[in-house]
C-alpha cells in the first residue's frame, strides 16, 4: 500500500522521502520538491526525474519566505504540465504546510483552514505546527 497522496488528480502526489520511488514509478512524476532542512538527494534517486530542493526549517519562526517560495515553485511546476512529488521526512508539518497553501494557491480552497482539510482528507497524517499555521495565516488572510 502506498504511503503518499494524490493531493490534486494526476498532477500533484505528497508524502515522505521513503516514498519517493513509489511515487514515481506509480504516477510518472517529473519533478520532487524536497522540503527538508538539510536534505540530501536520498540514495537510489531516480535519474530521470528533476529534484528541487527548498529546505524550510522546522520549530522556528519566520519561515514565511521560505515556504512562500516552496508554494510558489511547485505551483509554477504543475502550471508548466509536470507531474510534482513533495516531501519532508514524514510528511506531516512542511509538506501539510505546503498542501495546504498550494490549495489556496491554486484556487481549490478559499481559507487556510479549509485548505489544510483537504489536505488531511488527503493525508490523514498531516499536522501542521502552530509557527507553520502561523505563516500560513500571514501569506493567506487578508
Amino acid at each position: 500500500m502506498a504511503n503518499y497522496h494524490e493531493l490534486i488528480t494526476g498532477k500533484v502526489y505528497i508524502g515522505g522521502v521513503d516514498d519517493i520511488q513509489d511515487a514515481v514509478k506509480g504516477h510518472g512524476v517529473t519533478d520532487v520538491f524536497d522540503l527538508r532542512e538539510n536534505g540530501t538527494e536520498p540514495e537510489g534517486f531516480p535519474k530521470e526525474v528533476t529534484r528541487h530542493a527548498y529546505p524550510i526549517v522546522e520549530d522556528v519562526e519566520g519561515q514565511d519566505e521560505s515556504v512562500q517560495k516552496a508554494i510558489k515553485a511547485v505551483k509554477e511546476a504543475v502550471e508548466q504540465g509536470k507531474k510534482v512529488y513533495f516531501h519532508c521526512s514524514g510528511g506531516k508539518n512542511r509538506t501539510g504546510t505546503v498542501a495546504t497553501g498550494l490549495l489556496v494557491e491554486m484556487g481549490q480552497a478559499s481559507s487556510v483552514e479549509e485548505a489544510e482539510q483537504q489536505a488531511k482528507e488527503v493525508r490523514s497524517v498531516i499536522s501542521i505546527k502552530p509557527e507553520m499555521k502561523n505563516v500560513l495565516h500571514r501569506l493567506y488572510t487578508k
